[in-house]
């Protein structure tokens, strides 16, 4: 990565910068705004503040004005458990029925459990979640789309919604506002099914005169806007998207919310579809990258983020606002679509120096671009190479805003504010990351356990070994040399300290390692 984009700030800076935000935060008592902006799929490569090949001065932007962490994680590889764990503060692995969720999976969150809503809305905050949510909705048996579709994210101490169910190649799709699909014609009322087709119903293998978007393995049932998905659909026709313009409805409807809301402290948790499939980024942004859909659809989500921070300086509130920029796991290219996004890669690299990509236990998996900003209170263009994860802003922020955590909540998040706000270098001492196998860091090392199976597939390193694993990540930030036999005390150390985690307090469930 770009190592001299960033100006290196002396011990001095770093205390007056520390003195000035404690006494203008804590003395005057007011109550930042938080906008935590996800990307779906984004990696550690593919922003050019990290050395990406495609331009995005939006996203760099905020960089230039606060913290840029080279070692920030989410804490699965995949998209449920990541945001799971964002939202409650407990490990994924912890909790059954945590892997990916179908499109009409039921809450996977306990509403009677405490959320990272929650704590802002104890604090007196209006919160607000748009975009992809993908944690499941309504009671056991699943949503009902043709009346209220609760519990959800409502339930979950969010005063607003305005999200994508699941994801964009999976059925339904449609916009959940509140507890109602939006645009819903009553008379056309929405059926879904992921066990069977539905009859008379087009699909991808018997209608291939109506794709417009070829598969590549999978996506292969329901048909919408010409584009294979996951699960089977049937009316709803007046409430379905317009791929190509997801980016600008989520966008507007985030930009309504800040404009509605500015005049109290907020929470928005804004969370993009750009780079997931299909990737259908609008035609102005259609061959500007060079690097096909991919690359465009990069384009757009940095569009995405200046929509935000241009609301942010129209409404006066970009010295109010703490912005948190991250992705919810490491990138793949051929994820179920033909859209050349491999033959068009040339030499950018999606996970930078990183081995692994989504899906897999190695770090391009679950090391993830992570960029916080805050005006007047993080040092502009300053890196950090503290140990952090995602799963740390459910403590962190509660401890920003002045609320105590009682026993259960967020089991597994660690108090790490001083390093997200760039008042300390050190973050959190281990942390532990979850793709199909387990691992672990801690200091330089990380250890992964052994798996069941050891496989690769569609492209797609996953990592796993039926031996364990030990990487020096301070000299092999590729995890190209495994140091297990030469390093066996370390390996049992890391082993037992990952064990014990497993089997601690904070278990609630029975483990879940997919």
């Amino acid at each position: 990565m770009k190592q001299s984009f960033f100006i290196k700030r002396t011990a001095s800076i770093l205390l007056l910068v520390t003195i000035s935000s404690m006494v203008s935060f804590g003395q005057s008592n007011t109550k930042p705004n938080i906008i935590f902006i996800l990307a779906d799929d984004l990696g550690y490569g593919d922003l050019s503040v990290y050395g990406g090949k495609v331009q995005t001065p939006n996203i760099d932007r905020l960089a230039h004005n606060g913290i840029l962490f080279t070692n920030g994680h989410s804490s699965a590889a995949t998209c449920t458990p990541s945001r799971y764990s964002l939202v409650t503060g407990e490990y994924a692995w912890r909790k059954q029925g945590t892997g990916i969720a179908r499109g009409n999976a039921s809450l996977i969150i306990d509403p009677e459990r405490t959320t990272i809503a929650d704590i802002f809305h104890k604090a007196g905050y209006t919160n607000a979640v748009i975009g992809k949510w993908h944690l499941g909705l309504g009671p056991e048996e699943g949503p009902d789309w043709n009346r209220d579709v609760k519990p959800g994210p409502l339930e979950l101490g969010f005063d607003y919604s305005f999200i994508i169910p699941a994801t964009g190649d999976r059925v339904p799709c449609v916009f959940v506002e509140n507890h109602r699909v939006a645009n819903l014609d009553t008379k056309d009322p929405i059926t879904v099914s992921y066990d069977e087709p539905i009859p008379d119903e087009p699909t991808y293998e018997n209608n291939p005169e109506l794709i417009k978007v070829q598969s590549s393995h999978g996506h292969n049932q329901a048909i919408v806007n010409g584009i294979g998905r996951i699960g089977y659909m049937k009316g709803g026709q007046s409430a379905l998207w317009d791929d190509k313009n997801i980016a600008a409805v989520l966008a507007a409807k985030a930009s309504a919310f800040l404009e509605t809301n500015m005049s109290t402290p907020f929470f928005l948790y804004f969370a993009t579809h750009d780079i997931h499939v299909p990737r259908t980024p609008h035609t102005k942004f259609l061959g500007k990258s060079g690097l096909g859909v991919r690359g465009d659809a990069i384009l757009q989500l940095d569009w995405t983020v200046g929509q935000i921070t241009k609301t942010l300086d129209h409404l006066g509130l970009a010295q109010k606002t703490l912005i948190i920029f991250s992705s919810d796991n490491g990138p793949v290219l051929d994820d179920g679509y033909v859209d050349e996004a491999v033959e068009k890669l040339g030499d950018h690299q999606p996970a930078g120096a990183l081995r692994g990509n989504k899906y897999s236990v190695f770090e391009g998996g679950t090391r993830v671009p992570l960029i916080i900003s805050w005006p007047g209170v993080t040092a502009p263009r300053t890196e950090s190479d503290a140990l952090v994860g995602q799963i740390d802003f459910f403590s962190s922020f509660a401890s920003l805003v002045d609320q105590q955590l009682v026993e259960g909540d967020a089991p597994d998040s660690e108090n790490v504010i001083e390093a997200f706000l760039g008042q300390s270098k050190t973050g959190r001492t281990e942390l532990v990351k979850q793709a199909g196998a387990l691992a672990i860091i801690k200091g330089d090392w990380k250890f992964i356990e052994s798996a069941r199976t050891a496989n690769s597939n569609r492209q797609k390193e996953l990592g796993r070994s039926t031996e364990p694993q030990l990487y020096n990540l301070k000299n092999d930030i590729g995890e190209t040399t495994n140091l297990a036999t030469e390093n066996p005390e370390i390996v049992e150390s890391l082993g037992n300290l990952l064990d014990s985690i497993k089997v601690s307090s904070h278990a609630s469930q029975t483990n879940n390692f997919n």
